[in-house]
């Protein structure tokens, strides 16, 4: 696996939570968000990165072809327990510098309100159209700021993530109790 693969299946449950909220999923061009010149526009990832990426997810059984639809279909427990018990260990966050950036983990929208930390530094993906000064942390892949700035769904999933990769024991637990109630 590739930190990318964890953005692509997180964007693939994005475009079906939306899809049960009753939203439609077509890009103005008409495109399918599902295919991979979809993906690839709303994740900034190439084609290439994205068919590789769903095959290894296939392959490793945290996604299956839907039947009807051919499209790759993230298995949400299998995608839930691993970014809930593996993912840290597997890619690691370290913050660094300081730097202007979109905020993460407990920075974020998703989890401003739910913990109030002592500590006043944030953390932040380094990002030239950043609105807050944080300490950095590495996203899983380099576009993950700007596909979050497209899909707040998508932007509350990947905070979650990082939460998990960089909390201490309550906040990770915090974080993946979120992923979980959001990921079902």
């Amino acid at each position: 696996m590739k930190t990318q693969d964890i953005v692509v299946l997180l964007k693939l449950v994005s475009l079906q939570d939306h899809e049960t909220a009753g939203g439609t999923n077509h890009h103005r061009d008409g495109e399918d968000p599902y295919s991979v010149r979809g993906l690839e526009a709303s994740l900034g990832i190439s084609k290439t990165e994205i068919g590789a990426s769903i095959k290894r997810s296939l392959a490793s059984g945290i996604a299956i072809k839907d039947r009807n639809t051919n499209r790759p279909n993230p298995n949400r427990r299998n995608l839930r327990d691993f970014i809930t018990y593996g993912l840290k260990f597997v890619f690691p966050a370290k913050p660094g510098p300081m730097q202007r950036g979109l905020p993460t983990a407990f920075a974020a929208p998703v989890l401003k309100e739910s913990l109030h930390s002592a500590g006043s530094l944030i953390h932040v993906w380094p990002y030239a159209r950043g609105y807050e000064m944080g300490q950095s942390i590495e996203p899983l892949f380099k576009t993950v700021p700007e596909a979050a700035e497209k899909d707040e769904r998508l932007y509350a999933y990947l905070a979650l993530v990082d939460a998990i990769r960089l909390g201490n024991q309550r906040e990770a637990n915090l974080a993946a109790n979120l992923l979980k109630e959001r990921l079902g």
